[in-house]
């Protein structure tokens, strides 16, 4: 089909997709040179045309499909009355985090940095059976309360933990009794997890960056967040680990990727001894009868009833836990460098929001059911009050390009509701490539890497190189393309000096 007929331009960074049969248009935040390939474009399709979807679908600047999902990565999707778990990868509340520190370029060597990041290669693992132990009740206790415990627990020392998180560190608001946490998620899944925290992950781009403030751009805002040129600050971006990926394959049709998983899902399911397995049974049937997500229509569950709160339970106890690891990386971070450099880095957490997210909002005076797959919210200061800081600023935002290239720390704005206000959580991968040196090996890599001031730690995947700028969209389009749509406002520009990926 040709789609180009279909798409409709609204400006000059806005487009809006309509086919025949689609119940609600497509809304690209993009322009024309950004817009998705074929193949992406036949998914938004596919999911535009479900009657559960509301309003439209708004499609961010990274948005593009992957294999085995149903729904384009970079989208906000919104549903009134139904949750829609095909919309979101199978990994819950994966996001990044951004981290203040102490150290400048004037007060710390490339030296230092070096024996730092080789240390962190240890003690921060991308693919690893064992990370950091946790007790079996600390991760109970996580899953039912939030980042407390585990503060506690590990005497970590990151200042605003909680207070500087999406709903302060605990998706439920609330303290959940021990019983409900057996209830919802089987044992053997609690089990694991006590072995996997403190993980980075091998899937898609997880990264312990270290980024170097090099513009301020907006001196206001940044004096309000206490950043400056030349100031080190970390991002890392990881998910809940097996916990959230062995739950969710209960909840979303997607086929067992390898055998261990099935056989390991069976089984904590037939030990599970829950007062909802009905509940659970039935959405077993849904799965089986869809094929694994091979069927055209999308799986969903009532947003007010019994499947529906059971996911949602499920979802947000496993997203404390996603939080929960990207606590402990930071705190294996702090004591790293307290051990190789003999000094306090005064680690602070700036902000943790996930980008694969489902939450109960209100949009287009609608309480609606909204689906981030790959978008980060964005709110601006009016749906910020809440926060003592960020009531003043707008809710912050990260869009990391590539390992090589400038990231961007924005904050929403009020204005921004044709996203749903959301955000684009990168660059997202090109349709073409983008720059003339393409690495095809790991050295080609390094040296790409070390001409423009980066140095990269581990990578030992064989895909690491596609990780490169130049599979990925340029960084000056992107942001040209949220600030014209008024989607986020820059605060900063970083550029990436030491990385940690698989």
């Amino acid at each position: 089909m040709n789609y180009q007929n279909s798409i409709k331009k609204i400006s000059s960074f806005r487009s809006e997709m309509k086919t025949d049969i689609m119940n609600t248009p497509v809304v690209f935040h993009v322009q024309d040179e950004l817009l998705p390939n074929e193949s992406t474009l036949v998914q938004l399709e596919s999911v535009a045309s479900n009657q559960e979807v509301f309003h439209h679908i708004a499609a961010m600047a990274d948005v593009h499909s992957k294999p085995g999902r149903k729904n384009a990565t970079g989208t906000t999707i919104v549903s009134e009355h139904h949750i829609l778990p095909q919309l979101n990868d199978s990994d819950p509340a994966c996001g990044m985090r951004l981290v203040k520190t102490n150290l400048t370029e004037d007060n710390i060597t490339k030296e230092e940095l070096d024996k730092v990041f080789r240390a962190l290669e240890k003690h921060v693992p991308t693919k690893a059976y064992l990370g950091t132990y946790l007790p079996f009740r600390i991760i109970v206790d996580i899953c039912r309360n939030g980042i407390r415990p585990l503060i506690d627990h590990l005497g970590i020392k990151t200042k605003y933990e909680a207070e500087n998180s999406i709903d302060r560190g605990n998706f439920f608001g609330e303290e959940k009794p021990k019983q409900y946490i057996f209830d919802i998620l089987p044992k053997l899944f609690l089990f694991f997890a006590q072995f996997r925290s403190g993980i980075l992950g091998a899937a898609g781009n997880h990264f312990l960056d270290l980024m170097k403030i090099t513009d301020i751009v907006d001196p206001n805002l940044a004096e309000k967040f206490g950043l400056k040129k030349g100031q080190y600050v970390f991002m890392v971006h990881c998910g809940s680990g097996i916990l959230g990926q062995y739950t969710m394959y209960m909840y979303t049709a997607k086929k067992r990727e390898h055998l261990s998983t099935a056989i390991l899902m069976n089984l904590g399911r037939f030990f599970w001894k829950t007062p909802y397995k009905e509940i659970v049974n039935d959405i077993a049937k849904k799965i089986r009868a869809s094929h694994f997500g091979k069927a055209e229509s999308l799986i969903s569950f009532d947003g007010n009833g019994e499947d529906g709160k059971l996911y949602m339970a499920a979802r947000n106890a496993c997203s404390n836990f996603a939080h929960a690891n990207r606590a402990v990386i930071t705190h294996n971070v702090s004591e790293t460098i307290k051990s190789v450099l003999g000094r306090d880095p005064a680690l602070e957490l700036f902000y943790d929001m996930p980008h694969i997210l489902v939450s109960q909002e209100e949009h287009f005076g609608k309480k609606v059911w909204v689906h981030r797959n790959g978008t980060s919210r964005a709110y601006g200061p009016s749906r910020m009050q809440n926060h003592p800081l960020f009531s003043q600023t707008g809710e912050p935002a990260f869009i990391p390009t590539s390992m090589s290239t400038e990231a961007f720390l924005c904050v929403g704005q009020d204005g921004n509701d044709s996203t749903f206000f959301s955000c684009n959580h990168g660059a997202g991968k090109s349709a073409q490539k983008t720059e003339s040196v393409i690495p095809e090996n790991k050295q080609e890599l390094d040296t790409k890497l070390e001409a423009k001031g980066v140095k990269l730690y581990n990578g030992r995947s064989s895909k690491v190189i596609e990780q490169d700028s130049s599979h990925y969209k340029r960084a000056e389009d992107v942001i040209e393309s949220v600030e014209e749509n008024q989607i986020v406002k820059p605060v900063a520009s970083m550029q990436p000096v030491s990385v940690i990926m698989y």
